[in-house]
C-alpha cells in the first residue's frame, strides 16, 4: 500500500543535489540504510518509481532524502528537483541490503553515499563518536561532493575524498582501486560497506577480496 508524503521544504546541497524534507505519515518504519521506491504523485508519473534512501533517522518526525538530479537520465530526478512545498510523492515499503553491522569502511560513488548518511548519523548519536570508521567517497569533481562539510564535521569519522575528472584538484585520483584500498582498509578489522553504480560495486568488491577482505565483510548495494 503506497504512502503519500507531503513536501515541507527543499534546499540545495550541491549544484545538482537537493535535501527534501517530508511530513511523516503513520505506518512508515525503516532502519538506517534502507531505501524506498518513490514516484511523483501526479498524472503520468505515478508508475515511474525510482529508489531513494532515507537520510533521516527512524525516530525523526520527518522523512528526509538527499536526491541528485540527472536531467539527461529519465526525467524523474529532474522533476524531483523542481518540487515545491505542498507537492506530494508516493512511496512503497522500505527495502535494502545496506544496514549497520558495526564500524568499518564506507565506500561510495556519487549518490551512492546516501545510504550511509542515516547509518553514520545513528552511530554518532548513539556512541558520541565515529572512531574506527572511514568514509572513502568518489565524485567527478569537488563541487559534486555531497554533504562534505557534514561528513567532515562528524566526530571521529575519517574522510577520504576522491575526484576523478578534475586533474587540477588536490583530490584527483583516477579511481578507487586495489592500490588505494590497500592503503586505507585493514582486512578483518571491520565491515566494508560499498554503494554506487553496478560497475563500481563489482570493481571494488573484487579489489577488496584481492587485498584479503573476507567476502562476509563486504556489504554492497547498487545505486546509480
Amino acid at each position: 500500500m503506497p504512502h503519500t508524503l507531503t513536501l515541507k521544504r527543499i534546499e540545495p546541497v550541491t549544484h545538482d543535489t537537493n535535501h527534501l524534507v517530508f511530513d511523516r505519515p503513520d505506518g512508515v518504519e525503516f532502519t538506517p540504510g534502507q531505501a524506498v521506491d518513490l514516484a511523483l504523485d501526479r498524472d503520468g508519473w505515478r508508475d515511474e518509481k525510482r529508489p531513494f534512501t532515507f537520510t533521516s533517522l527512524p525516530g525523526d518526525d520527518t522523512l528526509e532524502f538527499v536526491i541528485k538530479s540527472y536531467p539527461d537520465h529519465d526525467g524523474v530526478t529532474e522533476q524531483i528537483g523542481k518540487l515545491q512545498p505542498g507537492d506530494t510523492v508516493q512511496i512503497d515499503d522500505p527495502w535494502g541490503a545496506i544496514e549497520d553491522k558495526g564500524p568499518g569502511w564506507f565506500i561510495a560513488g556519487g549518490a551512492g553515499v546516501t545510504p550511509f548518511i542515516s547509518i553514520l548519523k545513528k552511530r554518532l548519536a548513539e556512541n558520541g563518536s565515529l572512531s574506527g570508521s572511514k568514509l572513502i567517497f568518489s565524485n567527478k569533481t569537488e563541487k559534486d561532493i555531497i554533504l562534505r562539510d557534514t561528513f567532515e564535521g562528524m566526530d571521529g569519522l575519517e574522510c577520504v575524498f576522491v575526484v576523478t575528472e578534475d586533474k587540477n584538484s588536490p583530490l584527483y585520483q583516477a579511481e578507487i582501486g586495489k592500490e588505494m584500498l590497500s592503503q586505507h582498509v585493514t582486512p578483518g578489522d571491520g565491515k566494508c560497506y560499498v554503494c554506487g553504480p553496478d560497475a563500481m560495486l563489482d570493481d571494488i568488491a573484487g579489489a577488496l577480496k584481492e587485498i584479503g577482505v573476507p567476502e562476509d565483510d563486504i556489504i554492497t548495494e547498487e545505486f546509480d
